[in-house]
């Protein structure tokens, strides 16, 4: 340690990263101000800082820093999606074998799309291929055509293929899709689209048709923990295990006695393997976010290690882990038990006419992420199920609070659900329809035999014969009567029964 560094508290330091100091890196003690190293903006490497100088974000997305450096390479490396990429599965022979088909890869966010595309591309490259990279959400026509363009060039001059990997592809509009559709269909490229969204909808059905749809799932908590270790194990971090509060180095090398190494528990690594709800990109920006804010606090605690003697390291605990999630999203499982738990308890709260109440979880989901049409959807539903025909505009309400959601979106339909929801909660209720309606699907599944019958003056007559057979014979037409008609509209077996008491009458 040259004499400059000598007096850098080592208990500022930023995490070690364990690599070499980058191209530009400037040395310890060397163009950094007071307090010793600090590395050009952008390299995404550790630095020293002063006692109570705050870390200013770099130029650039700071929190994806992590996760991209993590991105693997190789197929090898790939964590989760064993029922699609596995060994003996199609897609990962022809990508192993070099024969990358046109490809739409749909999943959740963070479950490894971009991923996949990265490594397709380091193989395509290696093996002589072009692959180009557009994102749909700043893209325009002209920018396809161009990509176009050069991959024929490309095609005819050097007998060289493209692929063209397009992220978000289901923000490209039906013109946009149209322009490379011939394209991918006469081999001129290789499209690889990826997207949140079902491609069923979003994307056209005649370049669906001409690409295989690989569907990915969110990353499991097993997957979630192998891809933490990971980054536990990249940045240095050391593992507190349970048992004895004993320290376990991840690298499988301990510092020096002179630093103040940074431990993180295993059981906080366990809490944000769950709780990220297999989003890799959630996890890893969680975990980078918890260790900056203890390192940014100063702070040691004296732990005891392995050998019986004790130590003092800068701690992450379960607590830091979900602050630092609480810091970029509220804790909310989208796809798991905790949606259908938020659910069911705006629904128990508009029931039980707590507008109070159901304002709190309407929020709650919408905050954390839920698709706002999916809550007007169940709105729609309690409309008829619990409201019913107390007041018949419920129904009316519901389907403009879906239509204003449907056309103006996040975050500003969130008014409108907020007004829906609360006209439910004080809304009197009624489930006299949804009652009915179930003791007739009970009476039809509990039916034995052929079901009966339409009566034959319930019947259609589009045709002479039919009306010969005696189909209509006997119908009275009610109009054109002025008194009340008697006419039985149930089948003989059924005569006399009331859906609407559940008994017969």
């Amino acid at each position: 340690m040259s004499m400059k560094d000598q007096g850098v508290p080592q208990a500022q330091r930023f995490w070690r990263c364990g690599s070499a100091r980058p191209r530009g890196a400037a040395e310890p003690g060397r163009g950094a101000g007071p307090g010793g190293l600090q590395l050009p903006k952008g390299c995404g490497r550790p630095r020293f800082l002063p006692p109570g100088e705050p870390m200013e974000p770099t130029e650039g997305a700071e929190e994806e820093r992590l996760a991209e450096r993590l991105r693997p390479d190789t197929l090898g490396d790939y964590v989760g999606q064993e029922p699609v990429l596995g060994a003996q599965t199609l897609l990962r022979s022809l990508l192993e074998s070099h024969e990358i088909p046109s490809l739409i890869l749909w999943g959740p966010p963070g479950c490894g799309k971009t991923t996949l595309a990265h490594i397709i591309a380091n193989s395509s490259k290696k093996n002589g291929m072009r692959f180009v990279t557009l994102s749909a959400t700043s893209a325009k026509t002209n920018d396809v055509r161009d990509v176009i363009s050069q991959a024929q060039n490309e095609k005819r001059l050097f007998k060289r293929k493209t692929i063209l990997f397009i992220d978000e592809i289901h923000r490209f509009n039906k013109s946009q899709q149209d322009t490379f559709l011939p394209h991918v269909e006469c081999g001129t490229v290789t499209l690889i689209g990826a997207t949140t969204e079902n491609p069923s909808f979003q994307v056209n059905a005649a370049l669906l048709s001409r690409c295989r749809v690989i569907v990915l799932e969110k990353l499991s908590v097993q997957a979630m923990e192998a891809i933490l270790m990971r980054a536990v194990r990249f940045l240095g971090l050391q593992v507190l295990g349970q048992e004895d509060q004993h320290c376990t180095p991840a690298t499988g090398s301990s510092s020096k006695s002179s630093e103040f190494p940074v431990y993180i528990e295993e059981k906080a690594l366990n809490t944000l393997a769950y709780l990220c709800d297999g989003d890799a990109r959630t996890g890893l920006n969680g975990l980078q976010l918890a260790v900056q804010a203890r390192i940014a606090a100063g702070g040691t605690t004296p732990l005891s290690t392995a050998k019986g003697g004790a130590a003092d390291g800068i701690l992450v605990t379960e607590e830091h882990v979900k602050e630092g999630l609480q810091r970029s999203h509220i804790l909310y499982d989208r796809a798991g038990e905790e949606h259908y738990n938020c659910i069911s308890a705006l629904h128990k709260s508009m029931r039980g006419s707590d507008a109070n109440a159901s304002l709190y979880w309407l929020a709650r989901m919408l905050e954390g992420g839920e698709d706002p049409l999916y809550v007007a959807r169940r709105l729609v539903r309690f409309a008829s199920e619990d409201i019913g025909l107390a007041d018949p505009l419920a129904l009316t309400q519901a389907v403009a609070a879906y239509q204003g959601c449907h056309f103006i979106g996040m975050p500003e339909c969130e008014v409108i659900l907020a007004q829906c929801v609360v006209y439910f909660a004080r809304a009197p209720k009624s489930i006299e329809v949804y009652k009915a309606y179930g003791n007739v699907k009970e009476c039809l599944r509990t039916h034995t035999g052929p079901l009966p019958p339409v009566p034959l003056h319930l019947r259609n007559v589009p045709t002479r014969l039919m009306k010969n057979l005696g189909y209509g014979k006997g119908y009275k037409y009610n109009p054109m009567y002025k008194e009340p008609v008697e006419q039985d509209y149930l089948p003989e077996e059924l005569k006399g029964r009331d859906f609407f008491k559940g008994r017969e009458m």
